[in-house]
């Protein structure tokens, strides 16, 4: 009997010969199928029958974990088995396969590292993709990665792409062209409607309000979407006591354990109604039974990186169209069922189409320390759907090589290839690594794996106390990640542990060496050697410390609140990171007297702990100083005399008409080029004030090249010489040369006045004896003309004391007013 004949009659079967007929022939397919089709069950286990398959294993890569254990125990049971026979599954701190094992379910994560330590894939005939919308970095990884591996190694490789919402002609062009199959599913009917939430209103105080309305109004169990952990806790706060023991309210997010979880998804035992309050992991791959009702509340929590502080924060934000259809779908998986959205109706259509992917707002290090590994330094050498943003790449590059992981080529170095090794983000790693030469693996393995499991221990600030919370926390994941401590410290420590006491400090800087952190300006402010501020409310006790190692923060820049911190002091660094600690002599702009000064500082970067201040300097090293200042200050700072500033035109304006080899004259270029056309002219110059406007013309000047210096009055005269033989400056600040003058000096005058040999026109300003304008032209013949007749008939009337001819082109230029009685 086949296995397509016996496996459920869900919507997905309906495609499975097709899909067995394209991978017949076709090393890829995009599989595209709403939720509740039983794509992530059905589809590997028909393809344990496909001949192409043979003995090879079937990977099958889920988002999270509590996905993996419900996707492996799924399709354990419609083969009549425990997990860890024909179906197992992988991840982190848990694993069920064996030697029978032929469709292993992993996280993603755990996939990618499978393919990077053994890139062939012996024994594997296919990859599948789920839940591939969800676009996390780890999937858009392996999936680059498998690609990689099916071209260059493994041509009858299969890879199944599959999702319930997904860009399907991007992802089947990145897959070489591949076929596309659709599943059109059959779910029951939801009724959507909305509750619009006022801005005023808390987020979980009307999740509270709309739980309590459905519960009174409807049947069936309820599902609630809220933004994370904290939402969760206080709904579950507010709705204590609202019902009688046949309804159980049960919190679902990531940091519960296994058996939390799985009690969350597990039926509602008979004659009872379950009330769920879940984060995001509930949108995909598991299902709820009994689920009638699903309120959203439209948020979610999203990691966001910043390049520039090297912190990743948490964001808010409005969930997109796709992650709301499918928290709808929920409610119809097996009975007609109702959504209720907590804003208008009107705000859906204004929400992204899709999850941003995750490789666009992530922390690269862990990618690009993976790619040297594969033996790439240029992200462009593997297909990408949304390629790595190049400043984070650079950022996490420049990570790297501080932690001593990669060379200046970007090649893994030794040392890289232990912080690679170990399951951990790169800093974590490479505190590991170091502490394991100082006998201390074990204390440092626990503490990284307490940083990459939220909860254990607590959430409290001072990671000193959770970290010995977390040493005697009893429960089933604080054993497993002890467990997973245990290993890493085994595989990485060289020689005997030391017996010793380390505080967490002391490790963490070998992590964070950029937030090492000092108390300046009172309790709770502390200033990080990246030159960024941190803060702790002052009640915390850490806030008193002199010094900090800030493990994780919040917060933009400027505004950052510490989450967990261990003490330290200047000894601690100056015993375990002398190398960090420099002492040099520095010349700097002190922006308040707008001087350049010196000074003999110890400092940790950007954190100083003594200075002295010394002799003010002069020459070069006070020019470039003084180049640093200006930068802060802005080009408007200089005193651009009033010919300086018509050279920076007249050049600017060949630049913008001719381009090279006149040079840009913009401010942005000005300032990038300060060390060229500055710094050489100031000589002894030690202040803003001191800074001679003949000193910025003469560095202007400087940017010309010699060898179309001379052509420089030819094309860009600084005067026009009027009929009268009176001189008048061109202005060249604009797109074309202007000269503004007053109409009476160009009578007589049969030809437009223009430069550059009579191939520019110059743009007149006309102007009145009052200097008042009057009309502009590119064209004095036509403007004698023509509308002359009407600018003479207005103007005679204002000004009878100067000369109105009727025929300008004939009369004679002048400067002064009519002779007294003419």
């Amino acid at each position: 009997m086949s296995m397509t004949s016996t496996l459920p009659d869900l919507p997905v079967r309906a495609i499975l010969t097709e899909l067995g007929q394209v991978l017949a022939h076709a090393p890829s397919v995009v599989l595209s199928a709403p939720p509740g089709a039983g794509k992530t069950t059905l589809v590997p286990l028909f393809l344990l029958d496909q001949p192409w398959r043979g003995d090879g294993r079937i990977i099958l890569l889920e988002p999270r974990r509590l996905a993996a254990r419900a996707a492996a125990g799924r399709m354990a049971s419609l083969l009549g088995e425990a997990v860890g026979e024909t179906v197992g599954y992988r991840m982190r701190l848990d694993s069920r396969v064996s030697a029978r094992t032929r469709i292993e379910v992993v996280t993603e994560g755990v996939f990618a590292r499978m393919l990077l330590d053994d890139p062939e894939l012996p024994d594997v005939s296919a990859v599948l993709f789920d839940e591939f919308h969800e676009r996390s970095l780890d999937a858009d990884v392996g999936l680059a990665l498998a690609l990689d591996v099916q071209q260059a190694l493994r041509d009858d490789l299969k890879l199944i792409v599959m999702s319930a919402t997904l860009d399907v002609e991007r992802v089947a062009a990145l897959l070489g062209g591949a076929p596309v199959i659709e599943s059109r599913g059959r779910s029951f009917p939801v009724d959507v409607r909305y509750q619009e939430r006022p801005s005023s209103e808390r987020v979980e105080d009307a999740v509270t309000r709309a739980i309590i309305e459905a519960h009174r109004q409807e049947t069936g169990s309820i599902l609630a979407f809220l933004p994370g952990q904290a939402e969760i806790t206080r709904t579950a706060e507010r709705l204590e006591g609202r019902f009688d023991a046949s309804t159980i309210v049960t919190p679902l997010f990531g940091n519960l354990s296994q058996k939390e979880q799985d009690a969350a998804i597990r039926p509602a035992p008979a004659g009872t109604r379950k009330i769920v309050l879940a984060t995001s992991i509930a949108e995909t791959s598991i299902t709820i039974d009994g689920v009638r009702i699903v309120i959203d509340s439209g948020l979610q929590r999203l990691p966001a990186f910043e390049a520039s502080t090297g912190i990743t924060r948490l964001e808010t934000l409005r969930v997109s169209r796709a992650s709301a259809d499918q928290r709808a779908g929920r409610a119809g998986r097996t009975e007609p069922g109702i959504a209720i959205r907590l804003w208008h109706q009107g705000q859906t259509a204004a929400l992204p189409a899709f999850t941003p992917p995750q490789i666009l707002s992530s922390d690269l290090a862990g990618l690009v320390l993976d790619l040297a590994h594969w033996g790439v330094t240029d992200p462009q050498g593997l297909a990408f759907l949304d390629p790595p943003p190049p400043t984070t790449w650079q950022e996490a590059t420049a990570l790297l090589t501080q932690l001593g992981a990669i060379d200046a080529n970007g090649a893994l170095t030794a040392r890289g290839k232990q912080i690679r090794q170990l399951a951990l983000p790169p800093r974590l790693a490479a505190m590991t690594v170091s502490a394991a030469r100082e006998g201390q693996a074990c204390e440092a393995c626990l503490l990284a794996v307490l940083l990459t499991e939220q909860g254990l221990g607590g959430n409290g600030v001072d990671l000193e106390d959770r970290l010995r919370r977390f040493k005697s926390e009893r429960g089933e994941r604080a054993e497993a990640s002890r467990g997973l401590a245990r290993r890493m410290a085994k595989g990485l420590s060289a020689g005997k542990e030391t017996n010793d006491p380390v505080q967490p400090g002391m490790l963490l800087m070998h992590a964070f060496p950029d937030r090492i952190a000092l108390q300046r300006g009172g309790r709770g402010r502390f200033v990080m050697a990246n030159g960024r501020g941190a803060e702790l409310p002052e009640t915390e006790r850490l806030a008193g410390a002199s010094m900090l190692v800030i493990a994780d923060l919040t917060g933009r820049a400027g505004g950052q609140r510490i989450l967990a911190a261990a003490e330290i002091s200047r000894a601690d660094v100056e015993a375990h990171m002398p190398q960090a600690i420099i002492r040099e002599d520095q010349t700097f702009f002190d922006r308040p007297s707008r001087q350049v000064r010196a000074r003999r500082v110890t400092r940790l970067g950007a954190i100083v702990f003594e200075e002295t201040p010394l002799p003010r300097p002069r020459g070069e090293t006070a020019a470039r100083a003084l180049a640093q200042g200006v930068r802060q200050l802005g080009l408007a700072v200089l005193p651009f005399s009033k010919e300086a500033m018509q050279l920076r035109d007249r050049i600017g304006f060949l630049y913008r008409t001719i381009g090279d080899p006149w040079p840009d004259m913009s401010d942005e270029s000005l300032l990038a080029g300060l060390e060229d056309w500055f710094v050489p002219f100031q000589g002894e110059t030690r202040g803003i004030d001191d800074i001679s406007a003949a000193s910025l013309s003469e560095g202007l000047q400087s940017l010309v090249p010699h060898a179309v210096a001379r052509d420089l009055a030819r094309l860009a005269p600084t005067h026009f010489e009027a009929p009268t033989g009176q001189r008048h400056p061109i202005r060249y600040d604009g797109d074309e040369p202007v000269l503004s003058i007053r109409v009476q000096e160009l009578f007589g005058l049969k030809t437009h006045p223009s430069i550059g040999g009579g191939r520019l026109p110059l743009l007149l300003e006309l102007v009145s004896p009052g200097h008042k304008p009057m009309q502009t032209t590119r064209d004095l013949p036509g403007f004698w003309a023509g509308s002359w007749k009407d600018v003479r008939a207005d103007m005679r009337g204002r000004y009878p004391k100067h000369p109105w001819p009727e025929d300008p082109a004939n009369a004679a230029p002048t400067t002064r007013a009519k002779p007294r009685g003419t």
